[in-house]
């Protein structure tokens, strides 16, 4: 068990003490590495209420809320968790993405205006004169945001709102598989393809790309997911 710092800011009165609770400890969850060491990671209730300068009862409801919608989980006597998913379930959580993701790519290829499209190339050209081997922090949150923008780009906000909660879990294992054999150099390789299907609005290559791209992650945990068990 260990505890992690949380980067959350001390919240304003004027509006429901409860709901920014939840916003900023939901916005702290979705930035840690939730697998990038063995330990569950464990809230402090008496450390969260001061850093966000409220009392306990909103830090509590806050819980609640996460709890309901799976980020934490709470265990009697031992506190609050936030939720670590076993192999099968984060293999699960893959598959779902890929589904998402690669619709995705399909309706970006029709709603992604030229300058979206320009970032994610930018995104890609960040790296192309750099082994990302070499900077595997920075390539990983380049990585991370290559996604993102994808699903943005959809303009489907059901596609964001579902990703969104699997997005903690599949942000802490890409950080701990993109530094794993050579699956950074291969993620360079696969992104400029994506980028180009978009660039020539070509739906289906678009859509099988990033399936492959992101199924590709999914035989990886597979095989050497152990950090997990």
């Amino acid at each position: 068990m260990t505890y992690q710092d949380i980067n959350v800011k001390p919240i304003e009165t004027e509006s429901s003490f409860r709901m920014k609770a939840y916003k900023a400890l939901k916005a702290a969850i979705m930035e840690m590495d939730i697998y990038s060491h063995p330990e569950e990671i464990r809230l402090e209730e008496r450390q969260l209420s001061e850093r966000l300068g409220v009392s306990r009862t909103p830090i509590r409801e806050a819980m609640t809320l996460l709890e309901q919608e799976g980020f934490v989980r709470s265990v009697p006597r031992r506190g609050i968790f936030v939720v670590r998913k076993t192999k099968q379930e984060i293999i699960e959580m893959i598959t779902v993405w890929a589904a998402l993701e690669s619709m995705a790519a399909r309706l970006a290829c029709e709603r992604a205006s030229e300058g979206e499209i320009r970032l994610l190339r930018e995104n890609v050209r960040a790296f192309a004169n750099r082994d990302p081997e070499d900077y595997v922090s920075e390539y990983s949150e380049a990585n991370l945001a290559f996604h993102k923008l994808i699903i943005r780009m959809s303009g489907c906000q059901l596609i964001a709102e579902t990703t969104e909660n699997l997005f903690p879990h599949m942000r802490g294992v890409r950080k701990v598989t993109i530094g794993q054999d050579h699956r950074a150099q291969r993620s360079i390789v696969d992104h400029t393809k994506i980028v180009e299907a978009i660039e020539k609005r070509d739906p289906d290559l678009a859509e099988r790309l990033v399936r492959e791209h992101t199924m590709g992650l999914a035989r990886h945990v597979a095989e050497h997911g152990n950090f997990l068990d």
